[in-house]
């Protein structure tokens, strides 16, 4: 096995292996003969911008899952899971453009967010993998157990409502960053998320690691992330240290 597919499966443990979205440019009956061969249904397909189809798959057999992890590793295609509906090691931030004019561009208040977001992480000792991702950043961090999809979520919350208070302290406005979180229990099963190692369907650019000082390429970028699976993955029993701290600086309701 190609241990960057290796690497994605040891790094996405707990989210749905049998179920996917599949980003790519191929399309036609032949295609969808082959795609949906060996019992894997085709949910729906979707054609998006500039003709790139999303097709949404269930009852994938493992064998089948490997063989489109390494077609996304290759850049053949883009891999996006789902969250396990219960419990997940792995959860993320998606910050995103939020304007209603030119909302494809990075606006100048997404890095600012990234580093008061990474700050607030780092007060519980809590790594983010920052991730490129078209107009924006996804910010992943991973547990050595997975942890109740609640807990979670209420985490993410909490933590995103501090970055969006120090982003109005350091004078941006919040609302022109779109905070999305996942696991979130209204899309548990609709929302995918993009694996790392993704590539731009339309751009062609790498999910290319960030770190405070620079962008490492793509090389670096793999290397990277399989230190951070190694070193930065962190104890269950720290997280939940993390999320009582916040539930009391932050009680339920406000």
């Amino acid at each position: 096995m190609d241990t960057r597919v290796a690497l994605l499966k040891n790094f996405y443990s707990t989210m749905q292996t049998n179920k996917l979205k599949l980003e790519l440019m191929s399309h036609g009956f032949p295609f969808l003969d082959k795609l949906i061969s060996e019992g894997i249904t085709l949910e729906y397909g979707e054609l998006a911008t500039n003709l790139v189809h999303k097709y949404r798959l269930l009852n994938v057999p493992q064998h089948r899952m490997n063989q489109l992890l390494q077609g996304h590793v290759n850049k053949i295609h883009n891999i996006c899971l789902y969250f396990n509906e219960l419990a997940n090691n792995t959860f993320c931030f998606n910050l995103d453009n939020n304007c209603k004019i030119n909302n494809m561009a990075l606006i100048p208040e997404m890095k600012p967010t990234v580093t008061l977001l990474k700050q607030h992480l780092q007060k519980y000792a809590i790594e983010p993998l920052v991730i490129e991702s078209g107009r924006g950043y996804h910010l992943w961090c991973r547990l050595d157990q997975a942890v109740d999809n609640q807990q979670l979520f209420d985490f993410l919350l909490r933590i995103s409502a501090k970055a969006m208070a120090s982003l109005s302290e350091h004078g941006y406005d919040y609302n022109r960053v779109k905070f999305n979180i996942y696991p979130h229990p209204k899309t548990i099963n609709i929302a995918s998320l993009r694996l790392f190692g993704s590539e731009h369907v339309k751009k062609k650019v790498f999910s290319y690691v960030h770190l405070d000082h620079c962008v490492l390429d793509e090389v670096q970028s793999w290397e990277y992330f399989s230190q951070y699976l190694t070193s930065k993955t962190i104890s269950k029993h720290q997280f939940l240290e993390a999320h009582a701290d916040l539930l009391a600086t932050i009680p339920p309701g406000n």
